[in-house]
């Protein structure tokens, strides 16, 4: 046992009795009791009427730092907000909440960004959101329109609900979509390369120096720590899930892959000069010369920690200075994306009418800045050799991060920001609420310290500097975090005056407290696994994914093509920043909302979302739910409508219609937005 660890019992053992603790306190028994929070209260003050989507499904937390708590309840939110319903095809998560052009089509789903919303939604209780995720990306939906670590974030979604059937699933796939990526595999060099902009990062120091310094949105093909650091992890994890289902020579061969090519990126993507990771040049030209390093540090040298390929040494971990300074990547308001000694440093090529577009050349990036955070937590976890690296600048780092959530009180994430300011760049309609990056992930497994593992066992160790350090968390508690089938919860009470429950660490598993320590550290305790029970899913047959088929909506008012198609489109959210949803003329009487499903369906249910801003926006009073029958409409349901949240509509003993209609009172003669209007079989 680890010294300073007590084991209070092993899993479906009794506590020990009234013996004290080492060091004296309160007697063990009294030290055992786990911390509750109100939940029902929390998920009610953070998300109001949209409380119960999120009453079982999120893991709770709450720390001495409210900023970071509200940006952790935000951030759920931003997730909700991004789960797109495709109807009988479950359910996907998106990068913007609305259309843009490059996403794939009908779906609006982006492949880049797949390893922050898996590593996000793993922690949810309800694991349809990512199963159907994956399930989508790896049946058709993954068309490699940019590079990503898909592979690796769904074993990492295995470490922490021990799903074996589900990791299992796609093995096939998988292993045949990282050989289409031998397109951009040099073969002489034994290295992957990209373009930037297929990398998602736009105007980076290759493409613009392939320019010419003249532009930089495509070009610049070069051989980066990126695509090489995403290869490698999609290499091992493709081994150890080979490995797990029993096919011994497939797990030898991408283990053998995945060896190879991190020694490859390590040799000849280190740049002993700049003492960091950097890309070589793929491109030959007037400009610049096939594998040269190129001639400044970017945040994208730090993958390589993030995904554990970076060598456990001092002149490796020495790169981990460039972050920490002023001068190079550490800017006042945000990680630069590189260091401002670069000639077209933060130099804006590409506007969108008046409003700058995205560009990699300076601004910070929530996107990588997330995955340099993850780098920088394994380094702390389990390097030997830090650098300068502390448990302190990690904090500081993380609540700089927390900083850019919030618009003056508002909280609203864009895609990219000043590193002096803090202040939003892109400012496009587009980028409210972005969800390109992570965060709840870095609070559980970094900050509570669940460290996710394939094994029996749970491991915790919270990356929180000492107490008296300015960065240091006086106290936090974390509650409902699902891990291997059982609830954990995590409970850190530096002087044990918050939680009056005894000072130190504690970890408690399916109610009960298992282990506990009395200063920060690491807490392991055997832990095998129960089986989840099965994934509820519901389908909604009111989802509209191409325009002009069916089911075809019509209304009252606001009968526009695509006024009618958003209240079907599969989105839902509240932010008044981002408008969606059949939004009625005001001024008039009763108003409806009706759908041709152009055949019969069964329904059980009608979930119905209206959107209210106390002001010409307002929900209606109440509504009725009607359903086609024998040649007219016929009452079925009805209920209070819900402002800013759900209203569930119960059909009783269920019903088979081809026409469906919802009937609304508007408020004082105001406008109703019907953010979503959904119907449901098998709920």
């Amino acid at each position: 046992m680890t010294v300073g660890i007590v084991a209070l019992a092993l899993i479906g053992a009794a506590p020990p009795g009234d013996a004290p603790p080492p060091g004296g306190g309160a007697p063990r028994a009294a030290m055992a009791e786990p911390v509750h929070l109100d939940t029902r209260a929390i998920a009610r003050q953070r998300f109001g009427n949209d409380a119960p989507w999120y009453q079982d499904r999120i893991p709770y937390f709450e720390s001495a730092d409210p900023r970071i708590d509200a940006v952790y309840y935000y951030r759920w939110s931003i997730y909700r907000a991004h789960q797109r319903d495709l109807g009988d095809k479950g359910y996907v998560t998106t990068e913007f909440a609305d259309d843009v052009g490059w996403q794939r089509e009908p779906y609006a789903s982006l492949n880049d960004a797949s390893g922050f919303h898996i590593a996000e939604g793993r922690w949810l209780n309800d694991r349809r959101f990512a199963d159907d995720y994956i399930n989508f990306m790896y049946e058709g939906g993954n068309d490699r329109h940019f590079t990503d670590y898909m592979a690796d974030s769904v074993w990492g979604r295995y470490l922490v609900d021990g799903d074996k059937a589900a990791v299992e699933r796609h093995l096939q796939v998988m292993r045949h979509i990282y050989g289409l990526w031998e397109d951009h595999y040099d073969w002489s060099k034994g290295l992957y390369w990209v373009e930037p902009l297929l990398d998602a990062t736009e105007y980076t120091v290759s493409s613009i120096d392939a320019s010419g310094g003249k532009d930089g949105f495509t070009g610049g093909e070069a051989f980066r720590p990126s695509i090489n650091s995403y290869m490698v992890a999609n290499a091992q994890a493709i081994a150890k899930i080979a490995g797990l289902a029993g096919d011994a020579a497939l797990s030898a061969e991408f283990t053998s892959k995945a060896k190879d090519l991190r020694a490859r990126m390590v040799e000849d993507l280190w740049n002993p000069k700049l003492g960091h990771f950097t890309d070589r040049f793929k491109v030959d030209n007037a400009y610049v010369h096939y594998w040269d390093l190129i001639r400044a540090r970017e945040l994208v040298g730090y993958l390589p920690w993030t995904f554990d390929l970076a060598p456990d040494s001092a002149s490796y971990a020495q790169a981990w200075s460039h972050l920490l300074d002023p001068a190079s990547l550490g800017g006042e308001a945000g990680m630069r994306t590189v260091e401002p000694g670069y000639e077209y440093y933060m130099r804006q090529y590409r506007y969108e009418g008046t409003a700058r577009e995205c560009q990699w050349n300076g601004p910070v990036w929530p996107y990588q800045t997330t995955q340099v955070l993850m780098g920088m937590a394994n380094l702390l976890d389990h390097y030997t050799d830090h650098g300068p690296v502390t448990r302190s600048a990690f904090m500081r780092l993380l609540r700089q991060y927390t900083q850019l959530h919030y618009q003056g009180d508002r909280l609203d994430l864009e895609e990219d920001y000043d590193p002096a300011t803090g202040k939003p760049i892109v400012g496009l309609a587009r980028s409210h609420h972005y969800f390109h990056s992570g965060y709840n992930d870095l609070i559980l497994s970094d900050v509570v310290g669940l460290r996710a593992r394939a094994d029996d066992v749970l491991e915790i160790n919270p990356l929180l500097p000492d107490a008296g350090d300015p960065q240091a968390l006086a106290w936090f508690h974390a509650e409902r975090i699902p891990y291997h089938g059982h609830e954990i919860a995590v409970t850190w009470d530096a002087d044990g005056t918050h939680y009056h429950a005894g000072a130190g660490l504690r970890v408690s598993v399916d109610g009960a407290v298992v282990a506990r320590r009395e200063t920060l550290g690491r807490i392991t305790v055997p832990l095998a696994r129960k089986a989840d029970g099965p994934i509820a899913r519901p389908i909604d047959h009111a989802v509209q994914l191409v325009r002009g088929d069916y089911p075809k909506a019509s209304a009252s008012s606001g009968a526009e093509a695509e006024n009618l198609h958003d209240a079907i489109d599969g989105r839902l959210w509240f932010y008044p920043e981002l408008p969606n949803g059949w939004t009625s003329e005001p001024g008039k009487g009763a108003q409806w909302y009706a759908l041709d499903f152009g055949k019969e369906v069964a329904l059980d249910s009608v979930e119905l979302a209206f959107f209210d801003n106390g002001g010409q926006i307002r929900a209606p009073g109440r509504v009725v739910i009607q359903v086609w029958r024998d040649g007219g409409w016929s009452d079925a349901g009805q209920a209070r409508a819900l402002p800013n949240g759900v209203t569930r509509i119960a059909l009783a003993g269920g019903v088979r219609t081809g026409k469906l209609r919802a009937v609304m009172t508007p408020a004082g003669g105001k406008a109703v937005r019907l953010v979503e209007l959904k119907a449901l079989s098998g709920g």
